[in-house]
């Protein structure tokens, strides 16, 4: 589906649960893009806040509301709002995060290369606002076929995902709604074998950290998600993909650990093998403070 002389017409997930406390700031950064051709798809999973009532209050025919008929997880809504979407291109943009105002109009020219099944790129962490926020990836994201680099150190950011909707319905399996957290790393490994990605390496979209994103038990939730998807994957992975993953699991769990002060398992981690004691990753964790560790660790700071 296309308008003249506007580009592809890009599907815009929404996902929402009780969101209303940054939904007006997403919305805004989706209203304010450059690039102008798009639909929102908006999937209320039965919120009780006032989120339907700050989405309506946008006069906008691009703006489509969908009220879930019952509660899902968010890969299963995932699924459910793109069943309902027109586009020839896919973005996702949850409640508490943002867009850069050029990030669709850097990203859809990369898909005049038909090879190119999905465009991503760099963002920022922020808390409050984005006048303080750190860079995400320093070292180069990779483009082309790049299922082993995303094996060897997964760096897809599903804010700044678009994604060619001819590759994704080629996949048999969508988002696996079993997951809670690693779904998009699931899909997008599968996508990755289909097609080619497009890195950018400038950040165009904001991930905001909130007590949500960032509790221990949701980080321990996401390592036995791996565990699960490492278990189910194996006989596909070659061996050195295969203690790539085991050795960032030991490392996930290991700073989980040290952060929620279970030192009793910091130490059966760390000497639970030879190889994960010569980690000089996990070894320099071991030696930083705490407080440090905080610091130097978005993903746990509070």
């Amino acid at each position: 589906m296309k308008e003249k002389n506007k580009g592809p017409l890009v599907s815009i997930i929404v996902n929402c649960f009780n969101g209303e406390v940054f939904l007006k700031d997403c919305l805004s950064s989706i209203i304010n893009q450059n690039y102008q051709n798009w639909e929102l798809i908006f999937w209320d999973n039965k919120s009780q806040d006032k989120s339907a009532k700050i989405f309506k209050s946008y006069e906008d025919k691009r703006f489509k509301y969908f009220y879930a008929t019952k509660h899902t997880n968010l890969y299963e809504a995932r699924n459910l709002a793109i069943e309902n979407s027109k586009g020839e291109f896919i973005s996702f943009l949850d409640t508490d995060d943002m867009w850069a105002q050029n990030k669709l109009d850097t990203q859809i020219p990369f898909f005049d290369n038909p090879r190119i099944g999905l465009v991503y790129s760099n963002l920022y962490i922020i808390k409050q606002n984005i006048k303080k926020k750190k860079l995400y990836i320093k070292n180069k994201l990779p483009s082309g076929e790049i299922y082993n680099d995303l094996i060897k150190n997964y760096n897809v950011g599903i804010l700044t995902v678009v994604m060619r909707k001819f590759f994704y319905q080629k996949l048999k399996k969508k988002f696996d709604a079993r997951f809670s957290i690693i779904g998009d790393f699931d899909l997008f490994l599968r996508l990755a074998k289909l097609c080619e990605f497009k890195s950018i390496q400038k950040p165009l979209a904001y991930y905001r950290l909130h007590t949500q994103n960032l509790s221990i038990n949701s980080k321990n939730k996401e390592i036995e998600e791996f565990e699960i998807w490492l278990d189910e994957n194996k006989e596909g992975l070659s061996e050195v993909n295969i203690q790539n993953l085991k050795k960032e699991i030991n490392c996930k769990k290991f700073i989980n650990s040290k952060i929620d002060g279970n030192y009793k398992k910091c130490f059966n981690i760390l000497f639970s093998s030879r190889a994960n004691f010569l980690d000089i990753k996990t070894f320099a964790i071991f030696l930083t403070p705490t407080i440090i560790l905080k610091k130097l660790l978005w993903w746990h700071q509070k």
